[in-house]
């Protein structure tokens, strides 16, 4: 399936399911796509943050998207995550994943060297130059260390290098000024602008968004398309009621003592905890280096299920 020419609803950003010996579980990630799609979801999102792409090996990246898109058979477009640090780095993993059918890509700034925003312009040019399958801009500062300005993603969207954006960076006014731009700009077309965020996709949507890529969908899939739905609608109360109640979900990353684990550890341990306990995946591990979580913590992750009804 090839990606629409502006894709929108709600797109989970998959967790990838480990073994106890921290191989990828492929009858859980199977298991995981039937959960996704009998949710209702419009696509799924490969090789990003919720993927752990960062921890996995080249071989065990392949083995995700090839599972995946095999799995999917083209019943929802695909996109996966080519991120690595420098562009020659990025191109390998645009060719495997285009190979194994990918519908796009997608890609961040360049991170660990030091790049002028014209060398990150020409980074996004370079790859849309050579990928076969459209590209997605990843604003992902908090791990990159680098914001796409507002400016930088209207410009390359209106010279064609990008399809679409997914903003993980928590600023609503630079996304909104994304938004506005590639409504009014002459140049731009079918261009996909996908919030990242849990917490205000109510707020993303009634700003002009197409999209949301929340990885809390991976453990209801349902109440973010049914928020989605709302919103879409023009239900604003419907709309912040699921909306507050997923937010009273996603409070299960706090269970993590952060005493012994990063964010990362208590947010994905967590998201693996309750798709676990729900019965979607065999194991909760999380890969290495990142802390597990213990037994009385996946108990209130439990806790925050039973509360949403999801128990």
């Amino acid at each position: 399936m090839t990606v629409p020419a502006l894709l929108t609803g709600v797109v989970p950003p998959v967790c990838t399911p480990l073994t106890p010996d921290r191989e990828v579980d492929v009858r859980s990630l199977t298991r995981l796509v039937d959960h996704l799609v009998e949710g209702g979801v419009h696509g799924l999102f490969v090789l990003g943050s919720s993927s752990e792409a960062a921890y996995l090996t080249d071989a065990h990246r392949r083995l995700v998207v090839s599972t995946v898109v095999s799995h999917v058979g083209g019943q929802l477009p695909v996109l996966a995550g080519a991120i690595d640090m420098t562009t020659p780095r990025v191109l390998d993993h645009i060719a495997y994943v285009t190979a194994a059918g990918a519908d796009a890509v997608v890609v961040t700034a360049p991170f660990y060297t030091r790049t002028h925003p014209a060398e990150i312009a020409r980074h996004f040019r370079v790859l849309a130059a050579r990928s076969p399958a459209p590209l997605f801009a990843y604003d992902l500062p908090m791990s990159v260390h680098t914001k796409l300005s507002p400016e930088l993603i209207l410009e390359l969207a209106a010279d064609g290098s990008l399809a679409g954006l997914k903003d993980s960076s928590g600023d609503l006014a630079a996304f909104r000024s994304v938004v506005i731009g590639a409504r009014t700009h002459p140049a731009i077309t079918g261009f996909s602008v996908l919030t990242g965020s849990e917490l205000v996709v109510d707020s993303a949507l009634a700003l002009g968004a197409d999209g949301v890529v929340p990885g809390l969908a991976n453990v209801d899939p349902e109440g973010y398309v049914r928020l989605y739905r709302h919103a879409r609608n023009g239900d604003l109360g419907r709309a912040r009621a699921e909306q507050e109640r997923l937010c009273a979900l996603f409070a299960m990353v706090g269970v993590g003592d952060p005493g012994r684990m990063g964010a990362s550890s208590a947010g994905l341990g967590a998201f693996k905890a309750a798709l676990h306990l729900r019965g979607v995946i065999d194991c909760p591990l999380t890969a290495e280096p990142q802390v597990p979580l213990s037994e009385a913590e996946i108990e209130r992750v439990g806790k925050h299920l039973a509360t949403a009804g999801l128990l």
